[in-house]
């Protein structure tokens, strides 16, 4: 698509170079030879922050996932979300297919694009004691390829969008039969985007050559957004679908100002001209209620967060403040499913989880302190009430599950990490690491337990054995 290829190097590779679930060990470590010589050093947990020995290395150890791949884009796409596809929900046969929708912040303005992504024949990474029903599978096949892997290797096809400015975030939602995306740009437009033909370009392959034809064109009407508003008074990064009002949309931007999107029957939408009154500061991130229609949840660098009532007017709609939420720019919120709940992270470092029937206290019903940098993406899994990831700057992600108390019985850790592991708080159940600056996460939520996640050095797709 003229010089957007030059851009955008696709592929989905197996996590031999992976630094996740860190293990540190040697360079000149030996197994141990029959006379007994140069017994192998055992290998020792990696803790983020640590200092490596000249001669240690980290190394992945692959037995903590049951699945891990990454994915490479070329420019990098610093927000991405998940597209609902009809295989089902609860899947955890293997090999799966996830599709995605992700924005590229491309070096050159005018050759971003939005990527429309199937990724499939995600096998599982984990080697099993037994037999895998996948090797079984395959039996048929190994007398024709030489490298049972070769088999195993997952594809990623992709259909692009020209998109005006980097994309500053994405967030995608299906209405009735149609999967729309909505994307923030630079430039200080939101566009809405039907994303139909690239669905099913991304199906067939002849189908995608003719899609790749027709959108080269100049004259091409596949590159133009559905709808485009540019009431903004400056760019931003907040956009929420309501999950619950079919169509609604809120969106922030960095002036303070949230507006409100309702669907029209024409397909368009009417945008509330009236912005939400109360932040005094960029809006960093938006979430609607899972529940209630009317109820949206805002962050801000001015450290608050703020409960709206979209029903009442907009210069009365805030209905809850929390001053002082954090001790800096409040970056990220996410809304659990099912608990009144929210999580929130920010620039101090601090994950902390709010009670929304305590949230006139002005107190979090928890804080974790692990990260050592910004906290940049925060997201509950929506299959799990009490389990939520969190990543950022640190180049870390990082598992939670808040129903999880310290045992006074549980073994102890190996001396040499035992003071070390003994700091971290019990309901850290994994650090996954090897990606840089880490930007983005979602839970994918028809395959439990998978995660995806997007950063300056590309994606990676896993499901760890401890969710």
């Amino acid at each position: 698509m003229d010089n957007a290829n030059d851009e955008i190097d696709m592929e989905v590779v197996e996590p031999e170079d992976a630094e996740s679930d860190m293990e540190s060990g040697s360079d000149n470590e030996e197994d141990a030879d029959d006379d007994g010589e140069t017994p192998k050093e055992p290998k020792q947990v990696y803790l983020p922050g640590q200092q490596l020995a000249e001669d240690e290395e980290l190394v992945c150890d692959e037995s903590a996932y049951v699945m891990l791949h990454q994915a490479s884009t070329g420019a990098p796409c610093l927000s991405f979300d998940i597209l609902p596809d009809e295989l089902g929900t609860g899947r955890e046969t293997f090999p799966m297919t996830a599709y995605l929708l992700a924005g590229t912040q491309a070096a050159r303005t005018h050759v971003n694009n939005l990527i429309v992504m199937k990724m499939s024949n995600l096998h599982k990474t984990q080697d099993d004691d037994d037999a895998d029903e996948d090797d079984e599978e395959l039996e048929d096949d190994q007398d024709e390829v030489a490298d049972k892997s070769e088999l195993k290797k997952p594809q990623m096809t992709c259909a692009l969008i020209k998109h005006q400015g980097c994309v500053n975030r994405v967030r995608a939602r299906r209405l009735g039969n149609t999967v729309y995306a909505a994307s923030w740009s630079e430039l200080g437009r939101v566009n809405i985007w039907n994303l139909s033909q690239q669905l099913q370009a991304v199906e067939d392959a002849q189908l995608l050559k003719q899609y790749e034809q027709q959108s080269a064109s100049n004259d091409s009407t596949m590159s133009r957004p559905a709808f485009t508003f540019s009431g903004h008074q400056q760019e931003g990064f907040a956009i929420d679908w309501s999950a619950s009002a079919e169509g609604v949309l809120a969106t922030g931007d960095c002036r303070r100002d949230i507006h409100i999107w309702s669907p029209l029957e024409d397909g368009t939408w009417k945008v509330d001209q009236r912005p939400l009154l109360g932040h005094t500061a960029s809006v960093e991130d938006l979430q609607w209620s899972p529940n209630e229609r009317s109820v949206l949840a805002s962050c801000s660098v001015d450290k608050t967060i703020r409960i709206w009532d979209c029903r009442a007017a907009p210069q009365k709609a805030c209905m809850l403040t929390c001053e002082n939420a954090h001790e800096s720019d409040i970056n990220v919120i996410s809304w659990n499913h099912t608990e009144p709940f929210i999580a929130s992270g920010g620039d101090d470092g601090f994950l902390h989880i709010w009670d929304l029937r305590q949230f006139k206290t002005q107190k979090p019903i928890a804080t974790f302190k692990h990260h050592t940098d910004h906290i940049t993406t925060v997201e509950w899994n929506p299959n799990e009430a009490t389990v939520l990831a969190s990543g950022g700057d640190d180049d870390q992600i990082a598992l939670w599950d808040l129903a999880v108390e310290k045992d006074a019985d549980q073994a102890q850790a190996p001396a040499q990490n035992e003071e070390e592991l003994s700091k971290l708080p019990p309901q850290l159940l994994f650090i996954h690491q090897g990606q840089k600056e880490i930007k983005e996460l979602h839970w994918h939520p028809q395959l439990p337990g998978v995660m995806l996640s997007t950063a300056h050095s590309g994606f990676n797709i896993f499901r760890t054995i401890s969710v």
